[in-house]
């Protein structure tokens, strides 16, 4: 079994070789890196050409947007398990190790999610810790449900049980992606394991809050396919109710503190 992991690259040369260099496996032949870049002018593709004895493929090209890049990405592997980083992410020492050993050893989970970390423009991380929501579509609806893209990997035919990145999201294809998955009965799991460092900085799009019209837009397009699919909407009371069950969900800040390896598998 292989691990084919995606990196999008545009102008992140402050933070690209940080990011690759986490993109590792204690077996390196079993290991598909792939990196798409629509067209740095930052020095990132100097950081690429120099790296590119640790990729599968590279593939200098422009396309139409983040999720076109992962499209592309995922095309050009033939790894059973796959995930994919961001050029200012990281993934911890070990995880890619483990999500391997894992999905060999439960064949009936087609997606596992697991926990990240905070952390800074300079890499240090900060005492916020998250771990995922075991998945519930509405609840995730009504964004009182959470899982990490940096922490997230799925098996190659649960995404090629749908239609892939959605071209025309601008700030939520990863989420998408998982609720389409759902959507169409994959199977997920559950671990506190840290697999991650999600990076919140002035200049990301989380950090600056520059796309927030079109976070909105995003989530009510989520929201709309959701319901759409037979679940049922949240009254303004229930929505209310659920707000607070999630701000003071004991094991979630529990969870943030200790760095456990529970699992929990859904069938």
């Amino acid at each position: 079994m292989k691990l084919g992991i995606v990196t999008i690259s545009y102008n992140q040369v402050k933070y690209l070789a940080k990011a690759i260099e986490s993109v590792s496996l204690a077996d390196p032949e079993r290991l598909e890196y792939v990196i798409v870049d629509a067209g740095s002018t930052d020095g990132s593709r100097r950081v690429i050409e120099r790296n590119c004895r640790r990729f599968h493929r590279i593939i200098f090209e422009r396309d139409q947007g983040p999720p076109d890049g992962l499209n592309k990405g995922f095309a050009a592997t033939t790894a059973e398990i796959l995930g994919y980083l961001n050029s200012d992410d990281c993934f911890t020492p070990g995880a890619l190790d483990f999500v391997l050993r894992y999905f060999e050893s439960h064949p009936g989970v087609d997606v596992l999610c697991g926990a990240i970390r905070i952390i800074d423009e300079h890499g240090r991380p900060g005492i916020r810790r998250r771990t995922p929501d075991r998945l519930d579509l509405r609840r995730y609806a009504y964004e009182t449900c959470y899982f990490w893209q940096q922490a997230t990997f799925f098996r190659r035919e649960a995404f090629f049980k749908t239609n892939g990145f959605n071209l025309e999201s601008r700030t939520a294809w990863d989420g998408e992606l998982v609720v389409d998955m759902a959507l169409a009965g994959c199977r997920f799991a559950y671990t506190n394991k840290l697999l991650g460092d999600f990076r919140i900085y002035g200049d990301s799009i989380t950090g600056s809050g520059r796309l927030r019209a079109a976070l909105v837009r995003d989530r009510i397009h989520l929201r709309e396919k959701i319901i759409a699919a037979g679940v049922k909407p949240a009254s303004g009371i229930e929505l209310r109710v659920m707000k607070t069950l999630y701000k003071f969900n004991l094991r979630r800040h529990w969870s943030y503190l200790f760095a456990g390896e529970e699992i929990e598998a859904v069938r």
